[in-house]
């Protein structure tokens, strides 16, 4: 991995040479992208020896959290979904031709097919998650569970809800 330059020096040579910016900069979301962008790589990591692509484990977890069979019509799974996928079809194609979902008839539509999860799909996406959520945990550990507490808080007034 690249060594990435600390936000305090980014925040330094930003005041140094560029000293409009700086006074209207926010350190905090300079932050938040920072460790968005290490929790991306940390899923991206975990989903690749899988693999899966992030818009396949979106569709994944989302089936999921469904109760059984877990199944959603397209429309409702892309909009259940936690990031958008686009090209969705394609997608849902893919993560069919792989086994962990399938296509089934919509008793309330004959004209449209509703996506499932299947037996491989949801031994595979419980196995994934347990090993995303061990390594976000200890991502995490550097804060204590009153901090935690607080951050999800502040984290939703920004609009995490």
């Amino acid at each position: 991995m690249k060594h990435q330059e600390s936000i305090d020096s980014i925040l330094r040579s930003t005041q140094l040479n560029w000293p409009e910016a700086y006074e209207t900069i926010s350190p905090a979301v300079l932050r938040m992208v920072r460790v968005h962008h290490g929790f991306n790589q940390t899923l991206e990591s975990v989903i690749g020896q899988y693999q899966l692509q992030v818009a396949d484990f979106g569709i994944l977890v989302t089936l999921r959290r469904y109760p059984a069979p877990y199944c959603l019509s397209p429309t409702t799974l892309y909009s259940a979904m936690l990031f958008s996928s686009g090209g969705l079809t394609k997608v849902l194609n893919r993560v069919a031709q792989a086994g962990l979902i399938e296509r089934v008839d919509n008793p309330e539509d004959k004209r449209s097919k509703l996506v499932q999860l299947t037996a491989a799909g949801k031994t595979l996406i419980d196995k994934v998650v347990l090993e995303l959520h061990l390594q976000q945990q200890h991502r995490m550990a550097v804060l204590t569970s009153d901090e935690q507490r607080q951050l999800n808080h502040l984290l939703s007034k920004l609009g995490g809800r």
